[in-house]
Order: structure tokens, then sequence, then C-alpha cells
């Protein structure tokens, strides 16, 4: 997606939607309602008379839950809040942070988990902050839940939940424009996107070939509810993934009012409903559709861009059903359009690099509909079954032009795939000292790939074409295991069969966390992973003669790891905490390139697919340390420090370890802000957030610029691959924002200042033909986003 989109739009967009503020009206008080249900975290039964308590109001507000779990909380002030919630033999909870505006009302889920001795009332402690700790119960270390606030607090985060993460220790950024994110050096390739619990194809516009990310998330803001990701060591229900897991959640809408919710920025127009089906009714709706701002303004005849606009537009519901006796229902999807043409000047006196005289078309599509159901066998356990439909596709045309402007076929790619995954899991809680859990995957993957271009000698050729379909089976069991108080273990096995070759792989993991005191803890895990190609990859062709191809890649295995990780988590008061975890990460089955000297391996693309012919004979190895230093939302302030020291190897058939692409070295990131009251009665308010970001450059490998210029393509030094680091990358971000609460309605305006320094960090080199000499890629400069919206 171009620069000139994000860059060249602000002065248009402050003149639409500064229109658009409202008047000030006289300080009056107001105040909103927080409501929800609490539960039973391992077994999901409501609690009934669980007491719920804001801790920051004098006197504080308090009530019960009702016979289904229920609570309500009415005239709330408006601002942030610490809620208390609390039941007889089990853990109490604390959550801080909570933001409470004029133009919705807060529900929440809240799951409290049983205590050792079943009827000892917990008292509060500092452990029982409810800050970042995973939603999943299974999971004991490198897993913390991302919330909704957070995604749209943290500077340069665009309500993006991936951009979020690239916040946390051990993740890193491939590139400024896009959303993918590697994780402990690992390729963004290994991570793993699921929504309600079941995978879906890449959530991202402009998302290409065997890519796990993109320019724009497809994910609304509006949409999502508080979810998991993680980094390492997963629990075993997560199977083909080797570096990250999003475990994305939609969160219902209101079932008591129609709500909405109006957002107008650089990125998009994007508007959302929400409400009960009818007064009374516990059943809601919730929906979401956007239209990029660049598409609209280039319909009305601004073409701020040119013809290169980038044009995407997505739509995401979900339809939440309890029944009396038949379970709960959920009915969800999302979906995204996106494409952009950029187009050579038809002036060659203007072509100045290689890629000046070529057109350039990209079109993208993602969309997944489906349907969960949670029945209740009986009070300690029930199944959660999913069924979703999904499909994806990119193609791209890449023509180069003669000076007289005639086309000539460079590249043509189109990908389609279409998916069908059903889930279904069975969780039961013994006691308050085991619980079980076991589920199967069964996912059906149709295909249809083809690619076609150039070679390295410039000979036209086919690269895939191939369709059909195959499946991918996996199953699990987990048990979680509570010794003593102090003790949990959490034991599993995940298995894997890949139809298309018949790959297998059986993957034991397990947990372990001792709670040394009330505000420390110690924990460790261990888990073999293993992940399957981009389809692509197994169908690359090679020509054996004309018009006759092989495959040499079909019976490729699954990639695997072995994840080995160490962590230590204290809090230092009840609102400072500090993570440390070290980690070792052992690769094996990577498929490197068959020649008995190659340099290339799988193990360091970010997308696409290659056309060698690859064997499962190279490793890998990733280990650092990480550190976090977070002090919550309170006092009006909260600050975030993360550090990330590693070293990420790969050795191919040449039997050389050489660094990856990925191999920065070291990460450091500090996120901080401060809010401010303001207004007659207090009850506005002003929001500063900083986020810099220093961490090591890019790897690449040098290139041969005379042999270069002998072939006229680019010939790399394939014993040096990735010998040489740009120097270090380093961001600094700036969000500012004002929130004007009124009666009825919240108007929020923010700016984010993306690379405030403008300084222009190296992404790569490469071989300019028509200069004969190397060129570097630069990422971007300063970056405005502008963003108005309305809540009412």
């Amino acid at each position: 997606m171009s620069t000139n989109y994000l860059r060249n739009t602000t002065g248009v967009l402050w003149l639409l939607l500064l229109c658009c503020l409202p008047y000030l009206s006289a300080g009056q008080q107001l105040s909103q309602t927080i409501r929800g249900k609490i539960t039973d975290k391992e077994s999901q039964e409501p609690l009934i008379g669980a007491t719920v308590a804001i801790l920051t109001t004098d006197p504080a507000i308090g009530t019960t839950t009702d016979l289904e779990g229920s609570f309500r909380l009415d005239k709330i002030p408006l601002g942030r809040h610490t809620l208390r919630i609390s039941y007889m033999g089990y853990e109490e909870q604390v959550i801080p942070e909570l933001l409470v505006g004029s133009g919705k009302e807060l529900i929440l889920q809240i799951g409290l988990s049983e205590s050792f001795k079943k009827l000892q009332e917990v008292v509060i402690s500092a452990e029982e902050q409810a800050k970042g700790n995973p939603l999943n119960e299974m999971a004991m270390i490198s897993t913390r839940s991302i919330s909704v606030e957070e995604t749209k607090r943290y500077a340069a985060s665009i309500n993006d939940p991936a951009r979020a993460a690239q916040n946390y220790a051990g993740v890193g950024i491939s590139q400024d424009m896009s959303n993918e994110i590697v994780v402990r050096g690992n390729s963004p390739r290994g991570v793993l996107w699921r929504v309600e619990g079941i995978e879906v194809p890449n959530p991202s516009h402009f998302a290409e070939e065997g890519a796990a990310g993109g320019a724009v998330s497809i994910l609304s803001v509006n949409m999502l509810d508080n979810s998991d990701f993680s980094t390492g060591a997963f629990p075993a229900e997560y199977g083909n993934a080797l570096s990250g897991i999003f475990d994305i959640r939609l969160r219902n809408g209101n079932n008591e009012k129609r709500e909405y919710a109006l957002q107008a920025g650089v990125l998009g127009v994007d508007f959302a409903a929400e409400g009960p089906f009818k007064a009374g009714s516990k059943a809601s709706y919730l929906a979401n559709y956007r239209y990029s701002t660049l598409a609209m303004l280039n319909k009305m005849g601004v073409k701020i861009t040119g013809d290169a606009t980038p044009v995407f537009q997505d739509f995401s519901y979900k339809v939440y059903l309890p029944t009396r006796k038949a379970g709960v229902f959920s009915f969800w999807g999302l979906g995204g359009l996106s494409e952009q043409a950029s187009l050579a000047e038809r002036d060659v006196t203007k072509w100045e690099s290689n890629w000046d005289g070529f057109d350039d078309r990209f079109k993208a599509s993602m969309g997944a509909a489906g349907i969960t159901h949670m029945y209740f066998l009986g009070k300690d356990d029930y199944v959660e079954s999913s069924l979703v439909l999904s499909a994806n596709s990119n193609s791209i045309q890449f023509d180069s032009l003669t000076t007289e402007f005639d086309v000539v076929p460079y590249y043509n790619q189109r990908a389609a795939y279409t998916s069908v995954r059903f889930s279904s899991l069975y969780n039961r809680k013994l006691s308050n000292h085991h619980t079980f859990r076991t589920g199967v995957i069964l996912s059906r993957l149709g295909y249809d790939a083809f690619a076609e271009g150039q070679n390295a000698d410039r000979q036209q050729g086919r690269f895939v074409d191939q369709n059909g379909d195959t499946y991918l089976a996996q199953g699990y069991a987990q048990w979680k295991y509570r010794l003593t108080e102090q003790l949990t273990l959490n034991t599993g096995l995940h298995s894997m069969y890949f139809g298309l070759n018949g790959s297998a792989s059986l993957e034991p993991r397990v947990g372990l966390k001792w709670q040394v005191n009330a505000a420390r803890s110690i924990s460790a895990g261990f888990g073999m992973h293993s992940r399957h190609e981009a389809m692509t990859t197994y169908f690359a062709q090679q020509r054996l003669q004309r018009d006759t191809y092989t495959q040499p890649n079909k019976e490729l295995d699954l990639t695997r790891a072995a994840h080995y990780v160490l962590g230590y988590d204290q809090m230092l008061r009840e609102d400072l905490r500090l993570k440390a975890e070290v980690y070792y990460q052992h690769l094996y089955n990577v498929p490197v390139g068959a020649e008995a000297n190659s340099s290339f391996s799988a193990i360091n693309h970010e997308r696409g697919f290659t056309t060698d012919s690859l064997v499962n004979q190279g490793t890998g190895r990733n280990y650092g340390l990480e550190l976090t230093l977070e002090k919550f939302f309170t006092n009006n302030y909260y600050f975030l420090l993360t550090t990330s020291l590693y070293e990420s190897k790969y050795t191919a058939t040449d039997g050389v370890e050489r660094d990856t692409r990925f191999n920065g070295n070291h990460i450091v990131n500090f996120l901080a802000g401060k809010e401010f009251k303001v207004g007659s009665s207090k009850q506005n308010l002003i929001g500063t957030n900083l986020k810099v970001m220093w961490a090591g450059g890019n790897r690449y490998t040098p290139i041969d610029v005379k042999k270069s210029r002998e072939a006229v393509r680019e010939v790399l030094v394939e014993d040096q691959r990735y010998s040489l680091q740009a120097s270090d990358y380093f961001r600094t971000d700036v969000r500012v924002s004002y929130r004007k609460n009124k009666p009825k309605a919240s108007y929020i305006l923010s700016l984010d200042l993306q690379n405030l320094t403008g300084r222009l960090n190296v992404y790569g080199i490469y071989y300019d033909r028509v200069k004969g000499d190397v060129e570097t890629i630069r990422q971007m400069g300063l970056v405005p986003m502008l963003n108005y919206r309305i809540e009412f």
C-alpha cells in the first residue's frame, strides 16, 4: 500500500473531520452502566451471588450476580475504574484500567478460578490483578491477553491487534507497511490465526501468497473482544503453528439497547451497529462495515494518489442466540476485498530505475463465515463446536512495457483457496484440582494455484499450475492438574495428519507453574510443534522438457520445532509487574535447497513460494532473553518497557550455520501514556501516548555487482547469504487523543504521528539492471494518521 495513501490524505481529513466536532456543552455529571456475567473459568458455569464492586468510586459501588451469573452497576461516573470480583471458594480477581465513556455501556465476561481450598474465601493480593493474564486457562507461559482498549490506545497500533502485539517482548516487525510480526526470530509465516476458536486464513488486506499479514487488518476494533496472543510452548489445543498464535474473540452485541459507532480516518470510514433483536431478548447482533477513505475520495474525483489508489472494504458480523435447552449459538463472519494498480508513466524520459517501466496490478480477498455452538451437558462440562467456511485469494499481473508502450507479460499469478473446517472440544471440570479437555479439528483444503513468468534467464516458464483438494486432521487432549495450592501442571498431546502426502506428527506439550507467594511465580513450558508449507510450495514446478514438468516438493514433510521456555513473574506492587523469560527453540525438518552446497532455507521466507527443489534436511535455532516491566494504567498514566536479546540461526545443506533473515539480535520497546481530565466536570479526557522502538537492522545478502552486470539480473553471493546487516532500526511514534463525553454520545478525535523523526530506516537492497548498480530500499518516513470517532 502506497505511503502517499497515508500521507497525502491528512489535509483533506482535517477539513472533513474537524467540521464534524460537536459544540461544547455546559458541565454536567454524566454516568454509564457496567454490566456482564461471572462464570467459573474452567466449566463456564454461571456463579450465583458473586460480589462485584467498583473500587475507584467514593463510596464504593457494588452488587451481586443473579441466577444467571449476571450483574449490573448503574450510574458509574465516567473515567477509568478498577473492578473487584469475589466469590466464596474462588480466587478473587481485580481488573484495572476499565474505561467508561458516555457513548457505550461497558459489558464484561469474567471467569473466576476455584480456590484450592474450596470453602476458603481468598483475600485480595497482588497476584490477582488480571491485567494481561491469558483468557485460556490452559496457557501457562509465553501467553498474554491483548485488550481492545490497548489496541485502541497504543501509539501506531491503528486499531490493529497485530500491530499492538508488536510492542510485546520477543516480537519484531518485518517492515513498516505490514502488520506481519517476527516472533522470537521466526518467519512471520509461522503465525496461526484463529477466530472464535477455529483457524481462519490470514485476515489482512493486501495479503500476499504465503504471508501471515498485510497492510491493514480486516478485523475491526468495533468487533473485537479481548484475545490471547502466544509466542511459544502453546497448549495442546493449538496446532499447525511454529512461532505464534493469535486467538481472536469477537464480542457479543449489546442485548439490552441499540448502540452505534461511526469512524472516519486515513485508513477508512466505518460504521458499526449492535443491539437486541427485540426488547427483553437475550439474543443480540453486532455488525461493522468499512470502506477505504481514498477510494471514496477517488469516486468523487479527488485523486490524491493518482491512479494508484489502494481500494479496500470489509464487513464483519456476529449474531448471538442463546436458547433455553439447545445451548448457545453464534453466527459470525468476516471478509474483505482489496486491490491496487500501479501503472508506469507513459513517458519514457521519466523512467529512472528498472521497475519504472512496469504495470503492476494486485487483488486480494478473504472471507470466513462460521457457526459456533456451546452446549452444557451438566454443571461441570460442556461441548463447544464450530463449523467455518472460508476462502482467500490473490492475483498479481506484472507487465513490462517497451519504449513504445507495448505490453510484454513478465509475471502472472493467481491463487485461490477454499476451506471447510470443523472443530469440537469437550471440557470437563472434574474438581478444583482437575480439568480435562479433548477435541478434534478436521479441515478440507481446496486449492487452485497458477503462476508463470520470466525465470532467472528471462525465459518464459510456468512455476505452478495445480488445483484440487486435500485435508488436515488434528486431535488433542490436555489435562490441568493443581497438585497443591501453589503448583499447577498442564500436560497434553497434539497430533496432526496432512493428507496431501501423508505427513504426520505427534506432539507432547507440558507446562508447570509454581506460585511461590502472593506476588511471585515461576513457570516452565515445553512443546513439540509442526506446520505445513504454503500449498504453492508443494506444487512448484520445474521444467524437464517442453511442456513437461515435475513437482519436486510434493512430498515435503512438516516443518517441526521444539520449544523450551522458563519464566519468572513478580508483582513489584499492585500496579507494577516484572516478567522475564528465557527460551530455546530447535527447528528441524526445515525445507532447504536440494543441492549439496545450497545456502537456501525456507526458514527465511516472509511470503510467496520458491520453485527450487527442496528437501527436509535444514535446521534452525532461536534462543534469547525477554524482559518486561509494565506499570498498569493507574493514577492516569502507564508505561511498558520490553527488551529482547536473541539469536536466530539456520543451517542449510551446505552445513554452514548462518544468521537468519530475521536475526536483529535486539529489540527494545518503550511505551508510555498519560491522561488528563479536562472540562468543567472533569469528565473529558486528553490522552498522550508515546512509543519508541530500537531494534537490530534487517539482514540481507551481498550482491555480486560484476556478475549481475554480466547477467543483466541480480546475482547474489550465495556463500555469504544474510551476512550483511542494515543499520539499527529506530522509530518514534506519538498519539494524541481527545474524548468528549456528552449525555448520549462520546466523540473521540485522535492523531497518530508514525515515525515522528522521519528516519528512513533501511529495508534491504536490490540490483537495478537499468542503472547497473545496487539500490537501497528505504522504509517509511513521517506518516500522520488522523481519526474521528463517534459512539452513541
